[in-house]
């Protein structure tokens, strides 16, 4: 799951970004609300972290920019605005939460997945092909009923490909769907992901169509 992190504390940001990647998130994060608006506009997002102190456009405008355009993506907002009114201004401009700074990350964490699981909870979105399942909101995969572990990295590549199946991918198209802006990545990193899962799914799983990409078989 892709998610925007509008934070201009930059050792806030630096930490949050880190312990969402190794909570399994694909994280992109931006320091100002015009550039929130910018990447909301220009990438697909499954939830925002979001200040409400920010440069250029504060959070709160850019929250009620997205409802007014009907947009439903689930929106945490972060703040060390702490009186009541503060609160329910933010709930009221369209947030699904909001958590006071400073915040233990692991709860950080809790409160997004709990927001990804109300989302999937009105939506059905469980990605079956075949045999296999892969459910989003649980992070689970299971192949013939039975659970198949995966590395974040891995489910992230499966996923992806699952959202289109039979649609050939290429390798840059899944590096920039599993890994976030400024994220290293290996020159090999996507073939190695690949390789284990085939290795876990099964080789007819996920097919290779030499000199174009990757594809779920149909």
């Amino acid at each position: 799951m892709r998610l925007l992190l509008v934070e201009d504390d930059p050792m806030i940001g630096r930490a949050v970004r880190h312990g969402l990647l190794q909570a399994g998130f694909v994280v992109d994060w931006v320091t100002d609300g015009q550039f929130g608006q910018a990447a909301i506009s220009n990438e697909v997002y499954d939830g925002v972290i979001l200040d409400i102190g920010l440069p250029r456009l504060d959070g709160l405008t850019l929250l009620q920019q997205l409802r007014s355009a009907q947009n439903p993506i689930p929106v945490l907002i972060t703040s060390a605005r702490d009186a009541v009114r503060d609160r329910i201004e933010g709930l009221n401009a369209g947030a699904d939460d909001y958590l006071l700074k400073p915040f233990d990350l692991d709860e950080l964490i809790a409160r997004v997945r709990a927001l990804m699981r109300r989302q999937s909870m009105s939506t059905s979105n469980l990605m079956t092909v075949g045999a296999l399942t892969l459910d989003p909101s649980r992070r689970v995969v299971t192949k013939n009923g039975e659970e198949v572990a995966l590395t974040a990295k891995e489910f992230a590549i499966l996923e992806v490909l699952l959202h289109r199946p039979g649609t050939v991918l290429s390798r840059e198209r899944l590096e920039e769907s599993v890994y976030g802006w400024g994220e290293e990545v290996g020159s090999n990193a996507i073939e190695v992901h690949l390789h284990n899962l085939r290795r876990k799914l099964g080789t007819d799983v996920i097919r290779n169509v030499r000199g174009v990409g990757y594809k779920i078989a149909e």
